[in-house]
């Protein structure tokens, strides 16, 4: 086998699989455990992997966006159904928690679109304009220390606050999840400490985003998956990928 094939079939059980180990790839290529490494080698050179001991794991990025007003027009189409799908977990009468997010803003209109019957808990502006309007659903403002870039209030204010409440629902938006440590990040530790709080108040809680923050990292781990109860996207996971989420305990949808 030539080694640009051999590279190739590296990279897609990566994209497959998410890491992999020498010994298994000197096994399946049947060479050396030496070759392997230097295979690895030339490829996280090319920025197309991440060595680890005894392996690799897929190179992940750290491209989201942090300021809210940036993220609105994009992946709008993954985000409404995204959307769509939350909203049917939410039953009348109960109180609802919707974190900063542009996810959870698309949430928020269908709630009043369908002039729902339910208590809105948020620490979200945009959110908390939608209900200034006339309509069914009851709101309760989280307030504390300004976040500009994220459109709404965090820290240790909005957390002291959030302890006074047992949320039936919340849906909370992540930058980056990642199945093969088990962790789910944001970039801001204030936003991190604040999402954990509405973990700890919740009765359930639900991550609501897109399939490609599987792929991204934030730089302040806030959670474990298995804290979360479970996952909404907009498409069907790969297997592998579906497998590892379900190991968590999470709820596919």
């Amino acid at each position: 086998m030539l080694q640009q094939e051999r590279h190739n079939q590296i990279l897609a059980r990566l994209n497959l699989e998410g890491q992999v180990r020498v010994k298994d790839l000197s096994k399946e290529f049947d060479v050396t455990e030496d070759c392997i490494r230097k295979d690895l080698t030339i490829l996280e050179k090319a920025n197309k992997l991440k060595r680890i001991h005894g392996g690799a794991t897929q190179l992940r990025v750290n491209l989201h966006t942090i300021n809210v007003n940036d993220r609105r027009e994009i992946r709008v189409t993954e985000k409404k159904i995204i959307a769509q799908k939350a909203i049917e977990l939410i039953k009348p009468g109960t109180m609802v928690f919707l974190g900063i997010s542009t996810v959870t803003l698309e949430i928020a209109k269908l709630i009043y679109q369908r002039n729902l019957n339910v208590t809105v808990v948020t620490n979200m502006i945009d959110i908390m304009k939608i209900f200034t309007q006339d309509c069914a659903t009851q709101l309760i403002f989280i307030g504390g220390g300004l976040n500009r870039a994220r459109d709404g209030f965090i820290g240790s204010i909005t957390i002291n606050q959030l302890r006074k409440y047992k949320f039936d629902l919340s849906f909370l938006g992540v930058v980056g999840i990642d199945v093969y440590n088990g962790k789910v990040t944001t970039y801001d530790v204030n936003d991190g400490l604040t999402k954990k709080e509405v973990i700890h108040s919740s009765k359930k809680c639900y991550m609501v985003a897109e399939t490609a923050k599987l792929e991204l990292d934030g730089n302040y781990v806030f959670a474990d998956i298995g804290d979360f109860n479970g996952y909404i996207c907009e498409v069907g996971l790969e297997i592998e990928m579906e497998n590892r989420m379900k190991d968590y305990g999470l709820e596919i949808i």
